[in-house]
């Protein structure tokens, strides 16, 4: 159910390429330095979200979702579970088209939300893992 295949593909796909990464920074030990990575190698443009607004794999940062000055079709969340709800609330306000759980990331009120308010969503999955099951 949180990991559709279908739902996976059309996020990976079809919603867009422009992709907030929360809990982005420079620290490249942490999971999310190197998704974005390969988000990137797979032709997606990353906007690293972390309260330091740290320039990241060439793009610049911002401290929130609600600070970047540009749609994003993807939230990419790599927070928490207690902090994730928060997140996903800030990309159903900011108008993004998609949420995304990392691996671990489980808030399942979150997901009665986002789905509601019309978005699709991914729960404890990996873009880095999945775009290249795409074929």
């Amino acid at each position: 159910m949180y990991g559709d295949p279908r739902t996976i593909r059309r996020i990976l796909t079809e919603l867009g390429d422009t992709w907030a990464v929360v809990g982005l920074s420079n620290n490249d030990q942490r999971a999310a330095h190197g998704v974005a990575e390969v988000l990137q190698r797979y032709g997606k443009r990353i906007v690293p979200v972390h309260p330091k607004a740290e320039t990241v794999h060439g793009e610049q940062g911002y401290p929130s979702l609600d600070a970047i000055p540009f749609p994003v079709d993807v939230v990419d969340v790599f927070v928490n579970s207690e902090l994730a709800g928060g997140v996903a609330d800030e990309a159903v306000s900011v108008g993004a088209k998609a949420v995304w759980f990392q691996l671990g990331v489980v808030d399942e009120t979150a997901w009665d939300r986002v789905r509601d308010a019309g978005l699709e969503m991914v729960m404890d999955r990996c873009p880095a893992i999945e775009i290249p099951r795409l074929g």
